[in-house]
């Protein structure tokens, strides 16, 4: 939104120009009277646009060499890279994981595929978790496309976010969340949620990321699959989104990925599942 200049308002609340009154003729053994000067234009002070933090529930880290598995407890995590969460079994490991492999892993699960918390870049079934986190979303794509026929895009909640941030006073929280949910294709995929409850479903908050495309959206939730919300290097430099619009998490998801060509094979990835605060 752009600053609103103009000029001052009268008592009857018109937007009127300032102009110097002109005096009347005057004899010669009169003063003149001094022309006023012209009012000065009044401007409207527009807060700066606020950009909301980021949804980071899950971080992967890049463990260094010379930290042992064992010490991966929730209080190391906290005095080593400073955050606060559990383990959490978002990798696969390799199906032709060895015997005598399995100890270098950390979490590791029972199941085909065997999930695990991280190991070695070499162990991790990286390509198989993109490939099924690619064709998984290719099906809930088709869903959310027959949900929302008929509807004209929304506009994603950032958007509405931002607004609010930026001018909290004059555009509340709630009224934020009444126009975001008052949109036709929102309600749509809410009702569809409503009426085919459980896990899988299109969720509201990946709204920009459907409207994107079918292929924008399976390689957006390929590439989520295995660098998450945010990543750590083992520099202790922190790759994240700026928020949770779908430009910044595509910034993130090119950065994080060209990071992790980059890698080890013996390079060591853990995620943690990072506790919210109120």
């Amino acid at each position: 939104m752009s600053a609103v200049n103009g000029t001052p308002l009268t008592r009857h609340g018109s937007r009127v120009p300032a102009t110097p009154i002109r005096p009347a003729p005057a004899k010669a053994a009169q003063a003149q009277p001094r022309p006023q000067a012209p009012a000065k234009a009044s401007s409207t002070i527009v807060p700066a646009a606020v950009t909301p933090a980021p949804t980071i529930a899950t971080m992967v880290i890049c463990l260094p060499d010379e930290l042992p598995a064992e010490a991966l407890t929730a209080h190391q995590l906290r005095t080593h890279f400073g955050v606060t969460g559990t383990l959490t079994p978002l990798f696969w490991a390799v199906p032709q994981l060895r015997l005598w492999q399995r100890h270098q892993m950390i979490g590791l699960r029972k199941g085909r595929p065997a999930s695990c918390a991280g190991g070695p870049v070499r162990l991790l079934d990286l390509q198989g978790m993109r490939h099924a986190a690619a064709i998984g979303a290719a099906i809930r794509y088709q869903i959310w496309q027959q949900a929302v026929h008929g509807t004209r895009p929304a506009t994603p909640w950032p958007t509405f976010e931002t607004r609010h941030l930026t001018d909290p006073q004059k555009y509340p929280y709630d009224t934020a969340v009444a126009d975001f949910h008052a949109q036709p294709r929102v309600n749509a995929m809410r009702l569809h949620a409503a009426a085919t409850p459980g896990p899988g479903q299109p969720g509201v908050g990946e709204l920009e990321m459907y409207q994107a495309g079918q292929m924008a959206y399976q390689h957006y939730r390929a590439a989520s699959a295995v660098v998450g919300d945010a990543l750590l290097t083992t520099d202790g430099r922190k790759l994240a989104p700026t928020s949770d619009a779908l430009a910044h998490r595509v910034t993130y998801l090119e950065q994080a990925l060209r990071h992790l060509d980059t890698l080890e094979p013996d390079q060591r990835l853990l995620a943690v599942a990072l506790e919210t605060t109120a």
